[in-house]
């Protein structure tokens, strides 16, 4: 399972570094915060590695375009959820992290990376993506680029379509500061002049409604190109002056600000959590103030009005050159069709008679490696068992399914058809708190009994159980995944899906929807790993057992691949092993605490990230263990949360043949790759890696479309 180290190219800065003030813990040296890297500042970084497939000119355009959009999505929810944290911690005093640094201080210099951030995402789109993006026939016209015919369509665009939505806000006494909505786009306008009741004009607010489009594709008989867009804040700057007509407009300045989004419901206080989640999400728009986006050309005068009424520091506010919406170019991707600027399509695998998904899982476990295999055959499995009169219960973990689930439909169906249904849904998983309390509420009216998850703990586990009568016995159907019940998901999301009817993993899983849903006592697991019970010690037990073996003569491995790690027992643990000697490689898609390559601690480690065509999303743990392998998928990466504070599994992969698959395609393939991987280096920069010399490019995501889409 080892790799070549191959050659590397520029990295992406950093503006981490060690902390001159911060001490070595003398009694524990492994605890010095010099060895340990900020959560929330290697979760910022990230995005520059998206930011770097937009600026990647091996990639097709579109898909460029789609990355820079990404980055710019992910960055408004670090500063809804990440930066947030981090003025809770601020206002309250939580423990410091392993790395030792303040909350003032991750503030700072968020503030300052996400500034670096920002540019380079305007510049890319300013200075590569437009202008590349108009050779190729779709352009994105600004103000200055419109014909005389053009502005009058969209003139009579404005007054028909846009006018008669929007609500414009004079600010006077009897009008004060508006409260501004989370993400929203907003014009403050100044003013000069009086009205119609001879109101002297200052400063005016308008803002857009949701429901306008924020692209407006121009029509190919006024454009003359059939892929000619603008930005409806271009069409409110331009014509907004027709809103205060008398009065003159000096200038219109489009602005954004993003809030906190992170719902606190303490659950000990509550008796209904439902009706508290509904409580808080009604306020959730109108949270506190994270940052503040505003066009470039606002006077300072304007932005210390907008700053104070935040209540934001100077520092939080970024002045932009372009749209301040940028992500709303997204919708571009799907109005254009283009194959040409976008990957080509692929066709999913689908094993081999899924029409009779019981009898298929019955001859054997069933590896599913998303997106590559289709994610048909588990919805398949719950259709076929709300149908089957054989089958006496169903039993569902749901967390994300997004809109229109076939999955709930199933569920409804299954109830309906007089099964057992059980599902437990988790009410907190962020973003998606309204629509779980909706599919909640359509379950609870078709007769399926809902559990809300764990008091305390967010289930964040991806399990299906299904019994059925098979004779004289009762059979059950297990699927487990690293990823979410989420048909869309599945198709852009890397994870695996184990079916399987294992008698010991099948008892497991029912012990736990048991434990989740009748509040029992601690439960003895046979194969599975559980959070928050034996998941993290399992994991911290398996490292120690990898350092023993190289004490004691031999050869020591773990490879492991997630999306974070910040949980210091198993940091630590780590840092022990790699001193003993034992040879260990990470791939951590996002946040990475742990300091690799540091001499006397960490030189045995290794961290790479994968950033291409899909999210990277699977987890999974190998232990070499003198050579008898533990191999487990899981749902949980190694974070504070997942181990000690939410309801996760880790399954083993029992069937040897599966295991080799797992291994090769999630592990080794991904160690090989020199054309999507980045490198984490001991100063905690990435770099990109490259094939060196003769060395053939190996993409791991491309192999796996090769090898498993033919």
């Amino acid at each position: 399972m080892s790799a070549a180290r191959p050659r590397v190219q520029t990295s992406t800065k950093s503006t981490r570094g060690l902390e001159p003030d911060v001490l070595a813990d003398p009694i524990d040296p492994l605890r010095d915060p010099a060895l340990y890297l900020n959560r929330e500042l290697s979760q910022l970084d990230f995005n520059f590695r998206v930011l770097a497939q937009a600026q990647d000119e091996s990639v097709p355009l579109l898909e460029r375009l789609k990355y820079l959009c990404i980055a710019c999505t992910n960055l408004d929810e670090f500063f809804e959820i990440r930066a947030a944290t981090m003025h809770h911690a601020q206002d309250f005093g939580v423990p410091l992290p392993p790395d030792g640094l303040t909350p003032a201080t991750v503030l700072r210099r968020i503030h300052e990376r996400t500034a670096q951030l920002v540019e380079a995402q305007y510049s890319c789109w300013n200075q590569v993506l437009r202008p590349a993006m108009s050779e190729a026939g779709v352009r994105v016209l600004g103000r200055d680029q419109w014909t005389a015919r053009q502005t009058r369509w969209l003139r009579a665009y404005f007054r028909d379509e846009v006018m008669p939505v929007l609500s414009p806000l004079g600010l006077d006494p009897a009008h004060p500061f508006p409260k501004i909505l989370n993400k929203s786009l907003n014009i403050v306008v100044v003013l000069k002049g009086k009205d119609a009741f001879g109101r002297v004009g200052n400063l005016a607010i308008v803002r857009a409604p949701r429901s306008l489009p924020r692209i407006i594709q121009l029509p190919e008989s006024i454009s003359g190109g059939e892929y000619d867009f603008v930005f409806l804040s271009s069409v409110l700057s331009e014509f907004v002056h027709e809103l205060f007509p008398g009065m003159d407009v000096k200038g219109a300045y489009q602005f954004r600000v993003t809030r906190n989004s992170e719902l606190i419901v303490d659950d000990e206080e509550v008796e209904n959590l439902a009706l508290a989640l509904r409580d808080e999400l009604a306020g959730r728009g109108y949270l506190r103030a994270m940052r503040l986006e505003i066009s470039a050309k606002c006077p300072k005068p304007i932005v210390r009005t907008l700053l104070q009424n935040f209540d934001l520091p100077e520092n939080a506010v970024y002045r932009i050159d372009g749209p301040v919406n940028l992500n709303r170019i997204s919708q571009i991707f799907d109005l254009v069709q283009r194959p040409d600027l976008k990957f080509p399509t692929f066709q999913q695998r689908l094993p081999k008679g899924t029409d009779a998904m019981f009898e298929l899982i019955a001859d054997g476990d069933i590896l599913l490696h998303h997106p590559f295999d289709s994610f048909a055959p588990v919805l398949e499995l719950i259709k076929q068992a709300a149908e089957d009169p054989n089958v006496l219960a169903i039993k569902q973990t749901l967390y994300r399914t997004g809109k229109d689930s076939g999955i709930v439909e199933h569920l409804i169906q299954a109830a309906r058809n007089g099964k057992d249904v059980t599902v437990v849904v988790e009410l907190r998983a962020r973003f998606d708190e309204e629509a779980n309390l909706g599919l909640a509420d359509r379950l609870q009216e078709a007769g399926v009994q809902v559990v809300y998850g764990v008091v305390g703990y967010k289930t964040h586990a991806k399990m299906l159980l299904v019994v059925r009568r098979e004779g004289r016995k009762l059979r059950r159907y297990v699927h487990l995944g690293t990823g979410n019940y989420h048909a869309g998901t599945a198709r852009v999301y890397t994870d695996f899906g184990l079916l399987t009817t294992d008698p010991d993993i099948s008892n497991d899983v029912h012990l736990l929807f048991q434990q989740m849903s009748g509040l029992a006592p601690a439960i003895g697991l046979k194969r599975l790993l559980q959070s928050p019970f034996t998941l993290h010690a399992g994991v911290i037990a398996r490292i120690e057992r990898e350092t023993a073996h190289v004490k004691a003569g031999r050869p020591g491995r773990i490879v492991a691949k997630m999306n974070a790690l910040n949980e210091p027992q198993v940091m630590r643990a780590l840092y022990v092993a790699s001193q003993a000697g034992v040879q260990i490689d990470l791939i951590i898609r996002g946040a990475c605490a742990l300091r690799p390559g540091v001499p006397g601690v960490s030189e045995n480690i290794r961290v790479r990230s994968i950033v291409g065509r899909f999210l990277e999303h699977h987890r999974v743990y190998w232990f070499a263990n003198d050579g008898d392998p533990d191999l487990f998928c899981a749902s949980a990466d190694w974070l504070e949360r997942n181990l000690l504070r939410r309801v996760e599994t880790g399954f083993p992969i029992l069937d040897p043949d599966i295991a080799v698959r797992v291994r090769s395609e999630s592990l080794d393939n991904y160690l090989a790759d020199n054309v999507n991987a980045w490198e984490l280096r001991e100063d905690g920069t990435y770099v990109k890696i490259v094939p060196d010399g003769d060395t053939m490019p190996h993409s791991a995501q491309g192999w796996l479309l090769a090898h498993l889409c033919g």
